[in-house]
């Protein structure tokens, strides 16, 4: 029996290490943590025949060694004892690129860029699905996917228990019932099966640089990328080696699409992709090349679509909900991937007027005696923040902190100076963010440490100020505070609800 061995106990490890188990192999899953709730997923997936080791790294000094070594995203691709295994002739792959061995046969739309990657891939998903094909989102969000790959190779139907131990498993027959972003099944515990279902017609990717990095024979059918800015650069070193990262995605894809208003891939532009679709909120004017999709007149034009050679409107812009410039462009990619898949011009518009947004991506959690509270918990990097206080109405108080990442924050600066009244500084960057806020000439900041704290006098600066808008956009990571940029967004979300409802 090969052996194979899988690094990272999160949704996408354990996935990857059922796909295997399945298929006949010795699977191993390790982890460097040893928290409780490990503990019980340990126990949990030993049922499965599934051998998982908490607190442990791989050593690959003993002579046993695996034949396989499947990586989880989060897991950096140039850790000493991957850079081992490459040397020693062992496979080394991708919890994605493990996906795509088994869903070669399904066509697949991949989405990758440093900002508006969620919203691109929920919107491209759920156009796709009101036209009535399966086409589950996965990757960075929804299922991971190797849960796909696992439904694809279940029986149809098997809605009962399993008759592995207590598992069950969840099937879903109805695209529509399919959320893009998988909030309703993203917090199931290991042992909820998530089946989605037997006919794939497409598979919806979002897709990270560490991902990219781990899945050297990933073909998409359709590319998508969608912007480019630093980020990420204390993994990938270098903006060119970020660069190259993604644009490897790209080559491989059938079909390119590009964000033409993207300054920075304006700039390569046709000399690095002369083939692509190319895309622009600013008018047909703007287009790079002959072929793309563009909005002018509140419509999103499609280039030389028609029999006659004229270009074709598709959808009015008005029926897409969603605020500011950035959204629109967006929308542009997610109707250039569905036209470009042959769907038709009115489940693109029913799609886009029933869409109601991404979670923690400038989502509305509530209004308090006319102040809008806003949860951007997903503004990760500075220029994700900086088109997050752009797209609310001023004046606005701003929470902001967390893991700071490397990176430009001229621009987000700038901005907070011409739209903040206040800005409440949480997190292990805050003393550094005040540090630069005061070196642009803004003082009226507080540093509060914690969320709680944050939510409760962001109330009372809104009403001092007269603020519109309180605004959570961190420009960082969350991991000093919180798991992940989804829980802190759900924490902003709860604290939010308890001050309307207290007060």
């Amino acid at each position: 029996m090969p052996k194979a061995h899988v690094i990272g106990l999160g949704k996408s490890g354990i996935a990857a290490a059922r796909l295997l188990k399945r298929d006949g192999w010795e699977v191993v899953l390790s982890d460097r943590n040893t928290s409780s709730n490990l503990r019980t997923q340990q126990q949990e997936l030993l049922a499965e025949q599934i051998t998982v080791e908490l607190g442990y790294s791989l050593d690959l000094t003993q002579a046993d060694l695996p034949q396989l070594i499947v990586v989880s995203p989060g897991v950096p691709w140039d850790i000493p004892v991957l850079v081992q295994a490459r040397d020693l002739g062992i496979e080394t792959i991708g919890e994605m690129e493990l996906a795509w061995r088994y869903l070669t046969s399904i066509p697949w739309v991949a989405i990758t860029g440093t900002n508006g990657k969620t919203t691109t891939t929920s919107l491209i998903a759920s156009i796709f699905q009101t036209a009535g094909l399966h086409a589950p989102a996965c990757g960075n969000i929804g299922y991971a996917a190797c849960e796909v790959a696992l439904s694809f190779g279940e029986r149809q139907g098997r809605g009962e228990t399993q008759g592995r131990g207590e598992e069950e498993a969840t099937v879903i027959q109805n695209p529509k019932s399919i959320d893009a972003s998988a909030a309703t099944y993203g917090r199931q515990g290991v042992s909820k099966r998530r089946v989605i279902q037997n006919s794939l017609d497409w598979v919806i990717a979002e897709i990270s640089s560490y991902q990219i990095e781990s899945s050297s024979t990933l073909k998409p059918r359709i590319g998508v990328w969608t912007t480019f800015t630093p980020d990420h650069l204390s993994r990938h070193k270098t903006l060119e080696n970020y660069y190259n990262i993604k644009a490897s995605l790209l080559r491989q894809s059938e079909i390119q699409i590009f964000n033409g208003d993207d300054a920075y891939l304006r700039k390569v532009g046709l000399s690095d992709w002369p083939d692509a679709y190319w895309t622009s909120v600013q008018g047909k004017d703007f287009l790079i090349g002959e072929k793309g999709f563009y909005i002018q007149d509140g419509l999103v034009f499609q280039t030389h679509h028609d029999s006659s050679g004229q270009d074709t409107a598709i959808v009015k812009v008005s029926a897409l909900r969603m605020v500011g410039e950035h959204n629109l462009q967006n929308l542009l990619m997610a109707v250039a991937a569905a036209r470009l898949a042959g769907i038709d011009n009115d489940a693109i518009s029913r799609a886009i007027s029933e869409f109601p947004g991404v979670p923690h991506r400038l989502e509305h959690i509530c209004t308090w005696e006319g102040i809008d509270f806003i949860n951007d918990s997903k503004a990760t990097n500075y220029d994700a923040a900086e088109v997050g206080l752009a797209s609310v109405s001023s004046p606005v108080i701003l929470i902001a902190g967390g893991e700071a990442k490397a990176g430009d924050d001229t621009a987000w600066m700038a901005k907070i100076k011409t739209k903040a009244a206040a800005v409440l500084l949480i997190g292990d960057a805050a003393n550094t963010f005040a540090q630069r806020l005061q070196e642009v000439g803004y003082t009226n900041y507080e540093i509060v440490e914690t969320m709680d704290k944050a939510v409760s006098r962001s109330a009372e600066l809104a009403k001092q100020h007269q603020a519109s808008v309180v605004l959570l956009s961190p420009a960082c990571a969350s991991f000093d505070q919180y798991p992940n940029f989804e829980v802190r967004g759900e924490h902003f979300r709860q604290l939010c609800w308890e001050w309307v409802a207290n007060y």
